[in-house]
């Protein structure tokens, strides 16, 4: 397939966090360092900052997902933040109207409002949350649907209405790791956010299905396109690829069926992977990018050039937190200077 034409130099960065729960740490540590990610992510020039829900997950702290936005909205002044995402199969649409309607009113301008349409954990955790017993992720279409006239001005005779919420226009993105969601983002004309971080498979046939089906809406007038892409930069290559096997430890533990903290990083990873692992950190390994500055800016602007993305939502689990500042600061100079 060819490469989209278009200018990197209008590219956007910004930053998913997952706000990782280290070994030998807790939650709390885990949520103040989310917020001291985003003060340094407003000060290196990332136009966004997204936390995601994930629920039952031994390393990830941001179940709460608008509780935890809040939290980084107000430690912030400049960034935006949102969810990346909230998972909507979950909840009620006037309930998550409400919460990011009040936080639209407490921080306005200011708020992002992604939604995806998988639970976000295991089947038994989904019917633990049981928004309710009979709802499914089929029902995600007429759900957005509904959250956007909650978040529309009150029509005349409105029965039910989110306060706060109504009128704030909060913008709604669709995340997505299939067909599915470019085709609904497209039809709907909304923003369109592919985890290719994780679920690169279908990528580019996602990505030229929303532009070519795209209708234009009262909240957007044409196609804007953010892909996630991993990121760990260090002062060498030598040193990325060692801390690296934080997260990809923590990726096949998940896959195993055994998700837990996020652990150290060890040497000599490569030698103990089975084939089966190196099968899926390989799929992992299509939107990333590992090494020092150069290595950074040389696969990112590869990737925009394959994408065409609008914007690139970065991730970066590194078990220092330090070294994880250092990621996303080498990162936005990567950034910037493709610009």
């Amino acid at each position: 397939m060819a490469t989209f034409d278009r200018r990197i130099i209008m590219t956007q960065f910004s930053i998913l966090d997952l706000a990782p729960i280290k070994q030998g740490s807790n939650a709390t540590e885990a949520l103040q360092n989310c917020l001291d990610l985003a003060q340094h992510a407003e000060v290196f020039g990332f136009e966004r900052f997204w936390v995601a829900e994930h629920h039952n997950m031994q390393g990830i702290a941001s179940a709460a997902t608008a509780v935890v936005i809040g939290h980084v909205a107000n430690g912030t002044s400049r960034i935006r933040i949102g969810s990346g995402g909230i998972m909507l199969p979950n909840h009620s649409p006037l309930v998550i109207a409400e919460q990011f309607g009040t936080l639209a009113s407490l921080y306005p301008d200011r708020i992002d409002l992604g939604l995806g349409r998988a639970p976000g954990t295991d089947q038994i955790t989904s019917h633990a949350l049981r928004r309710t017993l009979h709802g499914s992720a089929e029902d995600f279409p007429r759900d957005v649907i509904e959250l956007q006239q909650y978040f529309a001005e009150p029509e005349e005779g409105q029965k039910v209405m989110a306060v706060p919420g109504a009128g704030t226009h909060v913008p709604l993105w669709i995340l997505g790791s299939s067909l599915f969601g470019a085709q609904l983002a497209a039809m709907l004309g909304l923003p369109f956010a592919f985890a290719s971080h994780f679920a690169p498979a279908q990528m580019l046939q996602a990505i030229e299905l929303y532009r070519e089906g795209f209708k234009p809406s009262a909240q957007l007038a044409q196609p804007y396109l953010m892909m996630g892409y991993n990121i760990c930069a260090g002062e060498s290559l030598e040193e990325a690829e060692y801390l690296r096997t934080s997260s990809l430890q923590s990726f096949l533990n998940l896959r195993r069926g055994k998700p837990s903290q996020l652990p150290p990083p060890i040497k000599n990873f490569e030698k103990q992977l089975t084939r089966e692992d190196e099968m899926l950190l390989s799929q992992m390994g299509r939107c990333s990018a590992i090494g020092a500055l150069p290595e950074i800016k040389s696969e990112m602007a590869e990737f925009i050039s394959l994408t065409g993305a609008d914007e690139l939502i970065l991730t970066s689990s590194i078990y220092d937190h330090s070294k994880r500042l250092r990621s996303f600061e080498i990162a936005a100079e990567a950034g910037h200077s493709i610009k």
